[in-house]
């Protein structure tokens, strides 16, 4: 990297703090530049989203190096889903820290760099992203990984369950393949719950033994008993079609 790009990136990770600043190091015919690009997220101190407009805008000043974003109030660490997306982008990511003291201006820190290298998030000890690693992306990611079953990902706004959408509506969970159960569960089964929400906005595996894995926001995913509060917020459990029946 270019020390003029280092400077482009870090002018702009402390004009959008607190917010985080994102962008792409873009190969021109006069050579690197960083291209500051539009955080569309509505948290936008916590993630960030990349416009799909604005990397087409970039694209067509040259070929794409590099996929930068900041980290307010926190290092230059990458975080899992740092990682997760560094992988679907296919790109390397550079990720840099800005913070500020009292009574002093926001000022970058560290700044580190990571590459596609086929990592996946752990099943258990993720961090939670919403929308890139959350409880539905864990299910996703078990039955993929652990029966061979492959789910449609979909595109969530935060607390969408507040919004008049449905994630987890019968009729989608039907067209992905699962039916209603009745009687005791088995290892796989999907268990939706409902959490201060409308409808059911929160999704665990079955484990089997009494245990289920799931993934709560602001925590790591982990196994559980399942059983006093999560059964009684339970509304329905589903299997799918192509599970093995015990």
């Amino acid at each position: 990297m270019q020390q003029s790009t280092l400077k482009a990136i870090q002018a702009h990770a402390v004009a959008d703090y607190p917010r985080e600043c994102c962008g792409l190091i873009v190969a021109t015919a006069g050579g690197e530049a960083y291209v500051a690009c539009r955080n569309v997220a509505t948290t936008p101190s916590e993630h960030f989203i990349l416009p799909a407009e604005d990397y087409a805008a970039v694209e067509d000043e040259g070929p794409i190096l590099a996929l930068v974003h900041s980290h307010p109030n926190a290092s230059a660490a990458p975080s899992d889903a740092d990682r997760v997306m560094c992988e679907v982008s296919g790109l390397p990511w550079h990720i840099v820290s800005v913070g500020q003291c009292t009574g002093a201006e926001p000022e970058c820190g560290d700044l580190q760099s990571i590459e596609p290298c086929g990592y996946v998030a752990p099943l258990v000890g993720r961090q939670f992203a919403h929308g890139i690693l959350d409880c539905y992306t864990l299910v996703r990611d078990f039955l993929a990984r652990e029966l061979g079953i492959h789910l449609s990902d979909y595109e969530r706004e935060d607390d969408w369950w507040e919004k008049g959408q449905d994630l987890y509506s019968l009729e989608r969970l039907s067209a992905e393949g699962f039916e209603l159960i009745e009687g005791a569960p088995q290892r796989g089964d999907m268990v939706l719950m409902q959490i201060r929400s409308p409808v059911p906005n929160h999704a665990g595996v079955y484990l089997g033994d009494g245990q289920m894995l799931h993934h709560m926001h602001g925590r790591l995913s982990e196994v559980i008993t399942y059983g006093g509060m999560w059964a009684e917020r339970t509304r329905y459990i589903v299997r799918h079609k192509e599970a093995v029946r015990v």
